[in-house]
């Protein structure tokens, strides 16, 4: 357990959370939430000890241990991938030190043999014995192979990095785990891994995670950091969402009675308690649903962007046709023969584990990469709006102010008005419109790029990895805004949610060509989990 007491921060008179009282017990899973900038990863921080808050403290039970997942990918450069694992167990990690070196002295005294069988009745307690095997187990199940769990960190690649240092904050069954961003790098494999280890992990975990998929499979409850207070609610990310637009829907129509708002929080309950699975998780947090009243659930005070893509002119039958695509790049072929025709309703997902020639393939199809051989021929009712992975080039030597940006890519005929109200509905209001666009944050110039397909009016959609750098509020107003589309897409996304919701087409690429299926995403990893079995 963990419990904050009168916790209040604030960075010169701005406000991140003020007199925070809560208490995090075992069992329970908490996704940590709020908009960007609200102070989550802060937060998490005062709970490490990282940082001190300004006022009360933080407290843990007697003799119980805190995990955190270290975010500096350098800091074990030198050590050997098993040990910097079990490193994860400070004192573990001490006494198999401190033995060792007793047990390579040539001049081995009596002393040192009495504090030697001290070491060794520590060890055996805090399980020492077990140590190498749970380290491994933790690294093959994030998929780092035994091959490398000998070798130095150095040797490592980031992303493999990522996961020892994940396997280290998981390691020794840890009383309360600290999550910063866990499924970051992390491919799909590894993140259906570390979801069932969390359902199954009995102690305390707080996480935060822009992954929506991953809050609603693994949290019990969501700590909402909101006006400066954190809020515990029951349930899971869905939940919290689907529950807060209730709350405001409620608040907004004073005039319906108490009774009537009962029964739709009732049906509300009732719908979400039905679609529990059968995991730990899901049926502890069934449990605690039935028992919310109408006072539990509050409005949030999140603010989120109007996303909508109006085709100007309905699409035909002919949208695109691709033949034996090839393409090497650096002496890789990361395009091998792709070929496939798309219809008219096909929202497809680009899927696969080689990022660059899911790049390369958007790159092609937007007419800013030539083939190596191969063609594509898109359908003459067709227009493409393209949103590439890095929009660099399109912020650098910019307009002067956003609203002058903005002017660019609409109809002439389009007022100041009509920009600066677009820019609203973007969550760019105030003066915030006469920003220079070079200066704008990652998400900021995400919500640019896109403001900018949606006044093309296209009707088919190329979005490579459209979620990078976006908070929840905005990867949720996204994902609604792409299924309400009525046009043809080609989407790459490592959100799980993002793409089980709005595919109904999956391509992967592979080494040698693509495999094509009309399915949901769901349904494909299902089929690609029983073919490995």
């Amino acid at each position: 357990m963990i419990q904050v007491s009168d916790v209040s921060l604030r960075f010169g008179d701005r406000k991140l959370f003020e007199d925070v009282n809560i208490k995090f017990t075992p069992g329970n899973c908490y996704g940590l939430i709020g908009a960007n900038g609200a102070g989550k990863s802060t937060f998490l921080k005062i709970l490490s000890g990282d940082i001190e808050a300004q006022t009360g403290n933080v407290s843990m039970s007697p003799g119980e241990r805190l995990a955190v997942l270290k975010q500096d990918h350098f800091e074990y450069e030198e050590y050997e991938v098993l040990k910097v694992v079990i490193m994860g167990h400070t004192r573990l990690y001490e006494v198999m030190q401190e033995k060792d070196a007793i047990y390579m002295k040539e001049d081995f005294s009596d002393e040192d043999g009495m504090r030697a069988a001290e070491l060794e009745g520590e060890f055996a307690e805090l399980n020492g014995w077990e140590a190498e095997s749970e380290a491994a187990i933790l690294l093959k199940g994030l998929g780092i192979g035994e091959d490398l769990h000998a070798k130095q960190m150095s040797e490592l690649t980031g992303g493999d990095k990522v996961k020892v240092l994940l396997a280290q904050a998981l390691f020794g069954k840890p009383d309360v785990l600290l999550l910063d961003e866990p499924t970051n790098h992390l491919d799909i494999q590894a993140i259906q891994w570390l979801e069932e280890f969390l359902i199954n992990f009995e102690n305390t975990v707080i996480v935060v995670s822009h992954d929506r998929h991953f809050l609603n499979k693994v949290c019990t409850h969501i700590a909402d950091l909101d006006f400066g207070k954190l809020q515990i609610y029951v349930g899971n990310y869905d939940f919290w969402y689907e529950s807060s637009q209730l709350a405001l829907k409620m608040a907004q129509d004073q005039n319906k009675k108490k009774e009537e708002k009962i029964k739709e929080l009732q049906a509300f309950v009732a719908r979400f308690s039905a679609n529990a699975s059968k995991s730990k998780q899901a049926t502890s947090r069934k449990k605690l649903l039935d028992k919310i009243s109408l006072d539990d659930i509050k409005p949030s005070s999140r603010r989120y962007p109007y996303v909508q893509f109006k085709p100007e002119r309905e699409i035909g039958n002919d949208v695109l046709r691709v033949e034996g695509l090839t393409k090497t790049i650096d002496g890789v072929k990361v395009l091998d023969n792709v070929s496939f025709i798309m219809n008219k309703d096909d929202k497809i997902a680009l899927v696969g584990a080689d990022e660059i020639a899911k790049t390369t393939l958007f790159k092609i199809l937007a007419g800013e990469m030539e083939p190596d051989s191969g063609s594509f021929k898109w359908g003459v009712t067709t227009s493409q709006a393209y949103f590439p992975k890095d929009n660099t080039e399109h912020f650098e030597g910019s307009e002067p102010t956003l609203v002058d940006w903005l002017r660019q890519y609409s109809p002439e005929d389009e007022s100041e008005t009509f920009l600066r109200g677009f820019l609203g509905r973007m969550l760019f209001s105030g003066e915030e419109v006469l920003k220079k666009p070079s200066v704008l944050s990652g998400g900021e110039k995400v919500r640019c790029m896109l403001s900018k397909m949606m006044l093309s009016g296209s009707n088919v959609l190329l979005l490579d990895e459209p979620t990078n750098h976006l908070d929840l509020e905005s990867i949720t107003a996204l994902n609604n805004g792409l299924i309400a589309f009525k046009g043809a897409m080609i989407f790459a996304s490592h959100d799980h949610q993002f793409i089980q919701t709005i595919a109904n087409r999956i391509i992967e690429i592979k080494d040698g060509g693509i495999i094509d299926k009309q399915t949901t995403y769901d349904e494909f990893l299902e089929l690609k989990a029983s073919q490995k079995a």
